[in-house]
């Protein structure tokens, strides 16, 4: 797999294809809205009955990715969990993978909209944590800088070979990182969505996830205008 290598506030960072951010130099690994348990929220609310197996797919994803970078603190952007009640329902086995993942190392909760953080779990649990000349949270705030943050599960959507596709990706200016979400089960925000529009400078890039992280400008030059994704981006 080929990251995409940037800094952002001096800080070298690698925009990893599976979504995760890699700040090697802290030895900081950070992934966004894992939604952990959202197959069975949905069904819990009558929802669609999805398979339920995003909690142990998306874990496998982060084990592969903690397994390769041997990072020494993991920051979990918020969203941990789809909700409380599903970081209390995790299926057989999957609170013991936790556990071994976090053995060993730094965990950092960050509340999310979702959950405020899985206070069941050890590991530090707060709003927002500072490292370096670096600001991790959930969600981004205009005017900040040097913030790397979750939430809206951006998604770009582009022609390749006469057919569109969509492809969760980063988000990246000068000021901010917006990474994707990370969970299997989660749905995605059009890179032009209003709001993404009025956080992200006109600089900014989007870095596409999959075989290899791939950067291109955010706002295309020309072409079709994006449609709108689902999903709520939260």
């Amino acid at each position: 797999m080929t990251a995409h290598a940037f800094t952002l506030s001096g800080a070298p960072l690698s925009a990893l294809p599976t979504g995760a951010l890699y700040w090697a130099e802290a030895g900081v690994l950070a992934v966004a809205d894992l939604h952990l348990g959202k197959a069975e929220r949905l069904a819990r609310r009558g929802g669609a009955l999805l398979p339920p197996y995003d909690t142990a797919e998306t874990l496998t994803r982060l084990e592969a990715e903690i397994a390769r970078c041997a990072p020494r603190t993991i920051v979990c952007l918020g969203d941990s969990f789809d909700d409380d009640a599903a970081a209390r329902a995790l299926p057989p086995g999957a609170e013991d993978r936790l556990l071994r993942l976090m053995a060993g190392r730094r965990w950092v909760w960050i509340a999310g909209n979702h959950d405020p953080g899985p206070v069941t779990l050890p590991g530090t649990h707060l709003a927002e944590w500072r490292e370096g000349p670096l600001t991790f949270r959930h969600i981004a705030q205009p005017g900040e800088t040097a913030e790397i943050s979750g939430h809206y599960h951006p998604k770009a959507r582009l022609s390749l070979g006469g057919r569109r596709i969509a492809r969760p990706c980063f988000l990246a200016d000068a000021a901010r990182v917006i990474l994707p979400a990370f969970g299997a089960y989660t749905g995605g925000l059009a890179t032009d969505a209003p709001v993404l529009d009025a956080l992200m400078g006109q600089e900014a890039i989007a870095i596409l996830t999959g075989a290899r992280a791939v950067p291109l400008p955010m706002r295309p030059a020309q072409g079709p205008t994006p449609r709108p994704l689902r999903g709520d981006g939260g």
